[in-house]
């Protein structure tokens, strides 16, 4: 009796201990159409109040969305997101789904980033409008017990949903992609919208302007 009762604590100390050396990563995706200002505050936000050791920004190759949109070529946008986030340690960028190509499905790049990296816990980061959509994602069902949930709150949606959500207070931020591509279209300012880097590559490269 003895001995069991010695394995069995041996077992449950070894658990505690894979448990507390794992890394708690953050994935915030999006097509990054550019990616703004907002992106770095949702991040940061979100990795400061949950504790997380650090949030990868990962581009999708062609978004799963019935409301898809048009993205420019992934290459442009990976070069954005890595000026964004320049000059901050704690952000990263991970590119499975660009590498990978095709629809993004998070199902199948969360299984391939978890047998990858099995020391890391996953919290992937959504607007409280995605949670609402959650019942329509890709294997939601299976989906949600490779990561963590984290919904970002936003006004005129609920903060309630069948699936476990850890839900994130931050300041109002209206800014969007969309927005920053319809000011470009109309010769507006985008100055603190988005990173000086990445002003001047949209700027050289003439993105957005049709």
């Amino acid at each position: 009796m003895v001995k069991v009762v010695e394995q069995t604590a041996t077992k449950v100390v070894e658990q505690l201990a894979a448990t507390v050396s794992k890394k708690r990563i953050g994935i915030l995706g999006g097509t990054f159409n550019p990616p703004h200002i907002g992106h770095l505050i949702v991040a940061d936000q979100v990795m400061t109040q949950l504790g997380l050791d650090r949030v990868l920004f990962m581009p999708d190759a062609n978004p799963p969305h019935v409301d898809r949109k048009v993205a420019i070529d992934a290459a442009d946008r990976v070069k954005m997101v890595s000026d964004t986030i320049a000059g901050n340690p704690d952000f990263g960028i991970e590119l499975a789904e660009v590498q990978r190509g095709g629809i993004s499905y998070t199902y199948d790049t969360m299984l391939e980033l978890k047998r990858k990296h099995p020391e890391n816990d996953y919290y992937f980061i959504i607007g409280g409008d995605m949670v609402d959509y959650l019942p329509k994602w890709h294997r939601i069902d299976e989906l949600v017990k490779l990561v963590q949930f984290v919904g970002v709150r936003r006004e005129d949606y609920p903060v309630t949903s069948k699936y476990p959500v850890l839900w994130v207070d931050i300041p109002r931020i209206d800014i969007s992609s969309s927005m920053i591509r319809s000011r470009i279209r109309q010769g507006q300012s985008i100055r603190y919208f988005v990173k000086d880097a990445v002003a001047r590559y949209i700027k050289e490269r003439q993105l957005y302007h049709e």
